[in-house]
């Protein structure tokens, strides 16, 4: 269909939107559903004490948004490469959902800080138990090194000698801390509580994204709206400038037809023939 400028803008920037939301759904979704059936994490579901806890919540939230976003890509590529406004319509209202999900959750997180802090203090713990229950499983180690690299701690005391995890803490800065180092849940309560402001604005940042891609799926629900109209307009004109402008009819009779068939033109006789044929 023809789309101008504007209109073949939005297109590749909704092809490009919906790779990197898919390449993201798949990563969450797939890191969900091994953490949900990992033989390291597999009893968490089934102990009714952890049930309820912050990894259980976290390993939920990855598997439903990992689903969701896959669910979009499925209708944005489907609408954007065949130009099909139903599944674009479909994918704007999805897409305005997840943006007002995000710009909700920034707002709750921020507000909620504090409470936010001591759920993220409970997933360090429970990774912490998982570990020294799993025998140091390697995706669990993985984790606690990107944390405890990340925010520059060791385990729940700090102090080496009886740190568990000791192989998974960053190399000591000075010489006290080769004996003790900070411990990891007094920094990730005051590391999120100083970075809240931060947090938010990317979840308000990714809300803003979210909503210019639903804004280029309307614009481009529009140009296919007009490009329809303007080829059935162009149809209709045609047809009825015929119409309106008939040919000239022939010299002589004409049988009646059916519309589908040319008509038969018969040529009147003159004198001399009818004599022919009488004699």
């Amino acid at each position: 269909m023809a789309l101008d400028g504007c209109g073949h803008f939005c297109k590749y920037a909704l092809i490009i939107f919906n790779i990197i939301f898919a390449v993201l759904g798949v990563a969450l979704l797939g890191l969900g559903l091994w953490l949900r059936f990992s033989d390291s994490t597999r009893a968490i579901f089934q102990i009714q004490e952890l049930n309820s806890s912050a990894f259980v919540t976290v390993v939920t939230i990855l598997i439903v948004l990992g689903s969701v976003m896959l669910i979009v890509v499925m209708f944005g590529d489907y609408g954007t490469c065949n130009e099909k406004r139903g599944a674009l319509q479909v994918f704007t209202v999805l897409v305005s959902f997840l943006a007002t999900a995000e710009v909700a959750f920034g707002v709750l997180g921020y507000a909620n800080r504090h409470a936010v802090g001591g759920k993220m203090v409970e997933f360090y713990s429970t990774m912490y138990a998982l570990y020294l229950t799993s025998g140091g499983d390697l995706f669990i180690a993985a984790t606690l090194s990107f944390i405890h690299n990340m925010l520059h701690c060791c385990g729940m005391t700090g102090i080496a000698p009886f740190e568990w995890v000791q192989s998974t803490c960053p190399s000591p800065d000075g010489f006290f801390e080769h004996i003790k180092m900070p411990g990891c849940p007094a920094i990730i309560g005051s590391f999120y509580d100083s970075k809240a402001q931060l947090v938010m604005a990317i979840f308000l940042g990714t809300g803003a994204l979210l909503l210019i891609a639903a804004i280029c799926s309307i614009t481009l629900s529009r140009q296919i709206r007009l490009s329809n109209a303007s080829a059935q307009y162009i149809v209709l004109t045609h047809s009825t400038s015929v119409l309106t402008n008939p040919q000239p009819p022939q010299d002589g009779f004409v049988s009646t037809s059916y519309l589908d068939q040319d008509p038969v033109i018969f040529t009147p006789l003159s004198m001399a023939n009818i004599s022919m044929v009488q004699s």
